[in-house]
């Protein structure tokens, strides 16, 4: 099978299609249904040929399909196309098969929704994978910012999916700007790199970086501003903030960003460029610490939410903030391995919250309880997502997991590596509190809970995907009986777990290669410390032998703290206020009384001359006669004594 980067092209082609076709033919989006067909049979077609790129790029196999797409005099500025190889046709395949999986869910967890709408979402999450994959197979820099900025674009869109909802329009505009902060940074890193190797292409770079040929002095600035970019759009301290708030949006939009498209973009960059990185170490040794702590502050956030969604979003900044300190320890490999598996395990979970809010018709846990009994297939899938998650053995995220934690010991970072430790405890002990509070103990208030009720667990959020799937319940009593959710949204459902598992038992039994050796203790501790969390959880929220409310009282400063997110949003609203909007009304005042004043006195002046001046006409002839007389006499004085 040739590996051409033609199969790859198609794969990302054919999302192009499906949002052409939608965006241009209107009658079709405004059916609703017919055009998420459309969709679905365009991403089906993707997740081929995907697929059959990845198998003809196994191993060493690279190929590039380009077209000349910026001349400039003697040389071309940047092409258009794909570069193709085992990572970027692996990564492809990830993106492609959730976002398929995603559609065909859609068809049932928006069942509900208007025929225009919904025709409006298929468009939109057909530009969204297009445009992931874009970034994915980018050739050059210039791609690759073109497609990450329209990745942006379509999260902003389908964040505030529900635009007529307050919280899901402000949720929309904070992921953006606080995305474009980073990205501003990404952009300024890009043209000084461009400056310092006189090419954006990847490939070239890659060339000269092995050759020793790229200059080492200001470097590090440079890739330090590729970093602002991930840390934007993988959400890393201090901009992970707009990540929670982006569970505005529904759910099966959740599942994408988290598991396949923005979120993963960051992380996939450093991964692609870890050859540019590994000059400079001490950016490196930056995003150990910064991955590290934020694994871990996002672990304990995640420990106080009641929103079953928020749950997900922080574990989802702690598990990113995992690979991103693999690839900080140099061991990218292991960064991208665990990027791979927590996409399928990721996507379960989330899309498993779904059928939950679509059953009970809340996000909030406190209203939830014993669904296993009315839901058994969906709590099934649930548990397998978070055993996957928590890296138990014959689950995905064993592995991977265990690589991140043996990638980050084996280059020297002693203090992280114990943090992503009590991160693997946190993360076993929050999924685990989720489980149990909506699966199996009984639907009483959260233990731990009244004082949560008051704090960042009752945001509003518990309204987005509720209220959508409220008028579910309007249609009778029977409505509010928790149920199986259709069969569209259950066989996505089953497929990733089904994923999950096979992955799980197959690295199991067959360990890839790694990079490193990890120390034979290490694979009991990190196994223990998830063990250790699910027997908290279980003790405290399904036995109850521990009382939840003297848990958290047990950690009370740091259990206030978490309640108000460490009062991190706080910080940059206080920002936003101060020097935003301050430098606004500055800027106004210049506006009003400087600029405008200035403009408004030489016009007054004009106004006032222009009325002296008019009195002159005053339409008598003999004024004009005395005027001449006296202009003749004052032209004859001057010839004569001038």
């Amino acid at each position: 099978m040739a590996g051409d980067g033609t199969l790859a092209l198609a794969a990302l082609l054919l999302h192009a299609v499906a949002f052409l076709v939608l965006a241009v033919a209107a009658p079709l989006r405004r059916l609703g249904r017919p055009a998420g067909y459309v969709s679905i049979l365009c991403a089906a077609g993707s997740l081929a040929a995907a697929v059959l790129s990845w198998r003809a790029h196994a191993g060493e196999a690279i190929s590039r399909l380009v077209w000349t797409w910026l001349p400039t005099e003697g040389q071309t500025l940047a092409t258009v196309g794909v570069l193709a190889d085992a990572d970027s046709t692996l990564m492809l395949t990830l993106v492609a098969l959730v976002a398929l999986l995603v559609q065909v869910y859609s068809l049932g967890y928006l069942s509900d929704e208007s025929a225009p709408a919904l025709g409006r979402y298929y468009a939109y999450q057909s530009l969204f994978a297009f445009s992931m994959m874009g970034l994915v197979l980018a050739p050059n820099f210039v791609q690759l910012f073109i497609c990450w900025e329209l990745v942006g674009l379509c999260s902003y869109l389908l964040i505030g999916f529900w635009y007529q909802r307050p919280a899901a329009a402000r949720a929309a505009l904070k992921a953006f700007w606080i995305t474009k902060a980073g990205d501003v940074g990404f952009l300024i890193g890009i043209v000084l790199l461009w400056r310092h190797t006189g090419t954006f292409d990847l490939a070239e770079m890659r060339v000269l970086a092995g050759n020793g040929a790229i200059p080492l002095a200001g470097l590090a600035v440079i890739t330090f501003c590729i970093y602002l970019g991930a840390v934007g759009k993988s959400a890393q301290f201090p901009l992970h903030i707009w990540l929670p708030d982006a569970m505005e949006g529904p759910t099966p939009v959740s599942a994408l960003i988290h598991a396949a498209t923005m979120v993963t973009a960051g992380v996939y960059l450093l991964h692609r460029t870890d050859w540019l990185f590994a000059l400079t170490p001490d950016v490196l040794a930056i995003v150990v610490w910064i991955g590290a702590f934020t694994a871990l502050l996002s672990a304990v956030l995640a420990c106080v939410q009641t929103d079953i969604k928020r749950v997900l979003a922080y574990s989802t900044v702690s598990q990113l903030s995992y690979m991103m300190a693999a690839i900080g320890a140099g061991f990218s490999a292991a960064g991208f391995f665990h990027l791979l598996t927590h996409g399928i395990f990721k996507a379960l979970l989330f899309l498993g919250a779904g059928a939950v809010i679509h059953a009970a018709h809340s996000n909030d846990l406190t209203d939830m309880g014993r669904l296993a009994r009315r839901m058994p297939q969906t709590a099934i899938v649930f548990t397998v997502g978070a055993l996957s998650l928590a890296g138990l053995p014959l689950f995905a995220g064993f592995l991977s997991k265990e690589e991140i934690l043996g990638a980050v010991r084996a280059g020297g970072f002693t203090a992280p590596f114990a943090m992503l430790i009590l991160v693997a405890f946190l993360t076993a002990f929050y999924m685990f509190r989720v489980v149990f509070l909506a699966f199996f103990a009984e639907p009483v208030a959260l233990h731990a809970g009244a004082p949560v009720a008051a704090g960042v667990g009752a945001h509003a959020s518990h309204v987005a995907d509720a209220g959508h799937h409220a008028s579910h319940a309007a249609a009778g009593v029977a409505a509010h009986e928790p149920h199986e959710p259709p069969a569209s949204m259950l066989l996505p459902l089953w497929v990733l777990a089904l994923l999950s598992v096979a992955i799980g038992v197959y690295f199991t039994f067959v360990h890839p290669e790694p990079e490193f050796t990890s120390p034979a203790w290490l694979m009991p501790v990190a196994v223990g410390s998830a063990v250790a969390g699910i027997l908290l959880a279980w003790a405290t929220y399904q036995r109850r032998a521990i009382d939840a409310a003297s848990l958290a009282a047990a950690f009370g400063p740091i259990y206030r703290s978490a309640l108000a997110r460490f009062w991190i949003d706080d910080v940059f609203e206080r920002a936003y206020l101060l020097a935003i909007l301050g430098f606004s009304r500055v800027i106004g005042w210049i506006d009003r009384y400087l600029v405008d004043g200035v403009l408004n006195m030489l016009s007054a002046w004009t106004v006032t001359a222009a009325d002296d001046l008019r009195t002159m006409q005053s339409g008598r002839a003999q004024d004009y006669v005395y005027g001449i007389a006296v202009g003749l006499l004052v032209l004859l004085l001057w010839v004569q004594f001038g």
